[in-house]
């Protein structure tokens, strides 16, 4: 590939970027207007804490700091209120006696289902009144890719400088 070539590339890839930025952006938050929930509602971080645990299973204060792009010290407050709500349960590590882990339980699942439950339902309606059986097919694949996208070990080097990782870098995000 020539150097023109792969200029075009990485520019077709940032328009691609940006188009699936802003889709995702404006989904996110026609979903957070969808779903209201029922009684006392969950806030943005609590659900995506929860929503890690029950995707990834177990995990400790610090991998769920780094997935949340946040310090540990900024999640202590909201593990304990789920915590004390009884959606969350802190262990010691199996490995490492020192290390504590926070497991999901049920009342944190019925929790997050309870919170996404209408978002979801009003999504699986959009789907089915806006796109043909065959559009509904391709974004059931492209789901599946946003998820290998969110997991890639990808350091955006531009974003950092010198002597500085892509996490110290300003913000959680790059501006749209």
């Amino acid at each position: 590939m020539s150097v023109d070539e792969a200029a075009g590339q990485a520019n077709e890839d940032l328009l691609l970027a940006e188009s699936l930025r802003w889709g995702v952006s404006r989904l996110s938050s026609r979903l957070r207007a969808e779903q209201p929930g029922r009684g006392r509602t969950l806030t943005r971080l609590a659900a995506s804490v929860l929503a890690n645990l029950r995707h990834s299973g177990a995990l400790s204060p610090s991998d769920l700091a780094t997935i949340e792009g946040l310090q540990v010290q900024s999640l202590t407050r909201v593990l304990n209120e789920l915590e004390e709500q009884g959606h969350i349960r802190r262990t010691r590590s199996e490995v490492d006696a020192r290390r504590q882990n926070i497991v999901l339980t049920q009342a944190g699942r019925e929790a997050l289902r309870e919170h996404v439950r209408d978002g979801n339902a009003w999504l699986a309606t959009a789907l089915r009144e806006t796109l043909s059986p065959a559009e509904r097919g391709v974004l059931q694949i492209a789901a599946g890719l946003l998820e290998q996208v969110a997991q890639a070990p990808v350091a955006v080097e531009t974003r950092s400088g010198p002597g500085q990782t892509p996490a110290d870098a300003e913000g959680a995000a790059p501006a749209l």
